[in-house]
């Protein structure tokens, strides 16, 4: 019985953390929200939507309010919490991959007022991402006050992270794709459950509070003609290449920043100062973009319009992000794709003009396609804009634009945007459960520190000794410095014991030992050292010290990578975690080890 309401804990439990976590993170993203509305008030005149406060703006302001705040915001991400800066959604891969789910606690405030406060100001960023990062921060900030296991916090990232987005869309499905496809490599099925439960929860807490029906006027959707899937094939292929000129603006950027030698925390301003510039001609670029969106999707823009708000837009997300800015790429996602899409339908109309077409169509369609493209996540792209319209004609052209834009993105740059960042920062996110636990185990907890040294001037005949006597199989040879020379091994002095004749006893052991030696540097994790063994022929590497490539602290087997790779995995997937608020009471589990023992005993 008491099995039973223990198994009954654990099962409740997980759920109660889910619900909770989704409720907060549907609130965070209702405050989010909130806040920018707010700030767009402070910083701005009157106005029905963000342009018409940007038309109200002197030219002045336009200049003057992105510059400043990006002078303000600058420091704050520079030097209290980098990991604010840019879309937000690498640094939680990062964190789930990486370190366990672990979230700095002062990211779910620091992302939310500066991230807010740039969107106010007309950084052309999105909110989605951000949403993704705070959503997952306030998982991660649970969990830790929990102190739950590594599998049961990266549980409450992921809820965190699928609450966040499906609040700010109202679509729980996408939000929990997105998670799946984007955010988890690999998943536990038994924690999909959760994730729904945390998307289904934040949407419901943003849609009481949210009382408009939708973020985006949706067009009813119909496929006129079976001939109309080439020109939805052809805007997949062209909103790839455009997510490709997004990401070489988004990353070519820093690089130019960082030739420059212009300090970090006053890129932020230099971008803010561009922006303002593209404002003065097209303020349609500005800010997240949804009134220009609304527009393309009830067929309210011109041809040329929207192909000038691509370029614009291009320069001022590039200049956002690029510069450092906090804010996420998913908006400008579905801008870029709204106004491809409506240059393809006003060119369809034009050069089939009895065909009943509508370029609205071709917007919505066209913002999937570059969600897909930019985020290699097809999947995603297609039940974002699907919940949207509830609408299932809309998936079949959905399906022949998003993949041939995944396909153009994979074939001539292989990333998403969100992994080309991680690739900048030197990591690489390989897909796989087993590379990612790889990653989370540090070489300096695994390294045997005993180990046996010998000068490289030490003769033949003692190192033969030596080996005789020790119970090590290989020796490191070190200078007069101890600084590491070479490794000498069974191996090596193989034809010495096949034929001692040729030898001279008195021969230095550094005529004989191996030079060409590979090295991993303590503070690297066991992914690297993995790479190498699977490479090299070779049993072991000696750890040098970090910062210097010669001081030996240790070495790490071939052996024991695997030993310790195994018992990490016990510790996972077979044994009970640690400190989960479900486990068994002190004063339970003291009972059942006294009943325990007096059984014992009465066999005894």
């Amino acid at each position: 019985m008491k099995s039973r309401n223990r198994s009954f804990r654990e099962i409740l439990v997980p759920l109660l953390l889910a619900v909770t976590i989704g409720a907060l993170a549907g609130l965070g993203a209702v405050f989010f929200r909130w806040l920018i509305s707010w700030g767009m008030d402070l910083l701005w005149p009157a106005g029905e939507n963000f342009i018409d406060r940007l038309d109200n703006a002197s030219w002045f302001m336009r200049l003057l309010i992105p510059t400043a705040v990006g002078l303000i915001i600058g420091p704050i991400i520079t030097f209290w919490a980098q990991e604010v800066r840019g879309p937000g959604v690498p640094e939680v891969m990062e964190a789930l991959a990486l370190h366990g789910g672990r979230i700095r606690h002062r990211v779910t405030l620091i992302k939310t007022f500066v991230t807010a406060t740039l969107i106010s100001a007309g950084a052309s960023v999105g909110r989605e991402g951000p949403i993704v990062q705070i959503g997952a921060s306030i998982g991660s900030s649970l969990a830790q006050l929990l102190k739950i296991g590594r599998n049961h916090h990266r549980m409450a990232v992921a809820c965190g992270a699928a609450a966040g987005i499906a609040a700010t869309f109202q679509a729980p499905m996408a939000g929990t794709m997105f998670v799946a496809e984007i955010l988890l490599f690999e998943i536990e099925t038994t924690y999909l459950s959760h994730i729904v439960i945390a998307a289904v929860t934040g949407t419901l807490v943003s849609k009481a509070c949210w009382h408009e029906t939708a973020v985006f006027q949706i067009p009813p959707f119909a496929l006129g003609h079976p001939a109309e899937l080439l020109i939805y094939f052809g805007l997949g292929i062209a909103s790839g290449l455009v997510a490709l000129l997004l990401m070489g603006a988004i990353f070519g950027l820093p690089r130019f920043f960082e030739r420059c030698r212009i300090p970090l925390w006053l890129t932020p301003a230099l971008g803010g100062l561009g922006v303002g510039l593209v404002g003065l001609l097209r303020p349609e670029a500005l800010g997240i973009g949804y009134e220009s969106i609304n527009n393309a999707l009830t067929g309210n823009i011109t041809l040329t319009l929207a192909a000038l708000l691509v370029f614009a837009k291009l320069l001022t997300t590039g200049l956002s992000i690029g510069s450092g800015m906090s804010g996420g790429i998913f908006a400008p996602s579905l801008f870029f794709g709204a106004m491809i899409g409506a240059v393809f339908g006003q060119g369809a109309e034009f050069l089939w003009p009895g065909a009943d077409l509508s370029t609205a169509h071709y917007a919505l369609v066209g913002m999937g396609a570059m969600v897909s493209a930019t985020t290699l996540a097809p999947i995603t792209a297609i039940l974002t804009i699907f919940e949207l319209t509830y609408n299932y004609e809309v998936i079949l052209p959905l399906m022949v634009a998003c993949i041939p834009s995944l396909m153009i993105v994979q074939i001539l740059h292989g990333y998403s945007v969100y992994e080309t960042k991680l690739l900048m920062k030197g990591i690489n996110i390989v897909r796989g459960h087993d590379v990612n636990l790889l990653r989370e185990m540090q070489i300096s907890q695994h390294m045997d520190r005993e180990f046996q040294t010998i000068r490289e001037d030490t003769s033949l005949h003692e190192v033969v000794e030596l080996m005789e006597k020790s119970t090590f199989p290989h020796f490191v040879v070190v200078d007069s410095n101890d600084f590491l020379v070479g490794v000498v091994t069974l191996r090596d002095l193989r034809d010495y014991f096949a034929h001692p004749e040729k030898y001279d006893c008195q021969t230095p052991i550094a005529l004989l030992m191996q030079k060409e030696v590979i090295t991993v540097r303590a503070n690297h994790n066991m992914e690297s050292a993995f790479q190498i063994f699977a490479e090299k022929s070779i049993s072991f590497l000696p750890v040098v010290r970090p910062g210097s490539t010669r001081r030996v602290l240790g070495l790490l087997k071939k052996a024991d990578l695997i030993s310790a790779y195994n018992e990490h995995i016990l510790k996972e997937r077979i044994m009970p975690p640690l400190n989960w608020v479900c486990s068994m009471p002190p004063k339970e589990a003291k009972v059942q080890r006294n009943k325990g023992t007096e059984g014992q005993r009465k066999k005894q």
